[in-house]
């Protein structure tokens, strides 16, 4: 359970030959005026990398005075690994500082961290500048009460570490976007609840819009979904913002249009949403 995975390209090993041919066949509708202008070589490596792997857990090496950041998450997290994606970017910005490291595992929920004990562990290991937790999209009420319960549970051991709790504001499933406002109460009641950062991720992506760019699977982001999301939580983390960075996304051969695109999104999410929420109202 503890193998991490190789990098931010992830293998397609694990993945049935309809499940390729379905997802080739997603990616080339959904992006097909994007890509006439990419090389095959790009295509391919948006398609090996929106395939999740089995689990996650990363942890390099910290220098004293580096800036220290652990996910905890699940797929969402770990499909094209998002962690990376952060720190590629903000090196794109001169930013050698950030670190990261990551637990995260299929389906889990923040319950599910707490029992498995893994990032708990890595939480006491060290000092931290932030914590980046997310679980499933949260919207039911009920649902939305479990996410505050555990954030809540999470945040002494947060605040013991040193850190700061980052409420990554995920996405529903596809065929749910009604729910984004119910994911992003959800998220942002949970951030209120522990006076922490909301990252609204989810709602960056409403802005972008064009939705079957971002999903790959009906829940997984592509790389383009990954971005997006990444470029959220390094401001949030780190202050760097979108407009201040080159119109690329480290790894892929995207037009500078879309990138563009992106970066605009999550620009004006960052502007519409607090940084640290204090409105905090109970779901019925």
């Amino acid at each position: 359970m503890d193998s991490p995975p190789s990098g931010m390209s992830k293998s397609l090993a694990n993945l049935s030959l309809a499940g390729v041919r379905s997802l080739r066949r997603s990616l080339r509708s959904s992006l097909r005026s994007s890509l006439r202008s990419w090389s095959w070589r790009s295509v391919a490596a948006l398609l090996a990398s929106s395939v999740a792997c089995a689990n996650a857990t990363t942890g390099p090496g910290f220098a004293a005075d580096d800036h220290a950041v652990l996910f905890i998450g699940n797929s969402l997290t770990y499909t094209n690994d998002l962690p990376a994606m952060v720190v590629a970017v903000a090196r794109q910005a001169g930013d050698t500082k950030l670190r990261v490291s990551m637990v995260a595992y299929p389906d889990f929920a923040l319950e599910d961290h707490w029992n498995e004990g893994t990032a708990s562990a890595r939480l006491r290991s060290r000092k931290w500048n932030h914590v980046v937790m997310q679980q499933g999209s949260s919207a039911l009420p009920a649902s939305q009460q479990h996410l505050r319960f555990w954030t809540e549970k999470f945040a002494p051991l947060v605040r013991a570490s040193g850190a700061e709790s980052v409420l990554l504001s995920v996405w529903p499933f596809q065929n749910r976007l009604f729910d984004f406002p119910n994911v992003a109460q959800s998220y942002r009641q949970a951030a209120a609840a522990v006076n922490g950062l909301y990252a609204p991720a989810g709602d960056a992506w409403t802005r972008y819009g064009d939705y079957n760019e971002l999903y790959s699977d009906g829940l997984h982001p592509t790389p383009l979904g990954t971005y997006l999301a990444a470029l959220v939580v390094l401001e949030r983390v780190r202050g760097i913002r979108p407009d201040q960075l080159p119109q690329v996304i480290p790894g892929y051969q995207v037009p500078e249009n879309i990138v563009r695109r992106l970066q605009e999104a999550a620009m004006l999410s960052l502007q519409q949403n607090e940084r640290r929420p204090s409105n905090l109202e109970v779901p019925r």
